[in-house]
């Protein structure tokens, strides 16, 4: 399954994604992992979670980064949940089309039985029509 969580730069999302990440560690079976664009957050995250700073690594488009993804699942069979924050810059997918990259999450989801959380700089209403029914917050 694939959650958004959206709404305009600046209007709490990333605030709502790490309150949900840190809920959902204490009764989470598996591993959780939260990728960001830095780790300006690592404190506020519970020691259980796996933080990646994706900045870290060089890629270039959404198909790198959708590779990165399934690269970071390939090696953790325990995997349940991801939650990526700031989807937009660390997808590489500012000013692109959403509707491939969510897509192939979508599949990966179902493929692996790993649940994704996005946090998304765009309103409700510009999103692709499937991905609609994805939103459990619109800030």
């Amino acid at each position: 399954m694939v959650q958004l969580i959206v709404g305009s730069k600046g209007d709490g999302k990333t605030k709502h994604l790490l309150e949900r990440v840190n809920s959902q560690i204490k009764t989470a079976s598996g591993n959780i992992v939260y990728l960001d664009k830095s780790t300006k957050h690592m404190h506020e995250l519970d020691n259980k979670v796996r933080l990646i700073n994706v900045k870290d690594y060089p890629l270039k488009n959404s198909d790198e980064f959708i590779g990165f993804v399934c690269g970071i699942i390939s090696q953790d069979y325990d995997l349940e949940q991801m939650y990526v924050d700031s989807f937009l810059k660390v997808a590489n997918l500012e000013g692109e089309d959403l509707t491939d990259a969510l897509t192939q999450l979508n599949q990966i989801s179902e493929q692996f039985k790993v649940n994704f959380c996005l946090s998304i700089s765009v309103e409700e209403k510009d999103l692709p029509e499937f991905a609609k029914e994805q939103v459990i917050i619109s800030c």
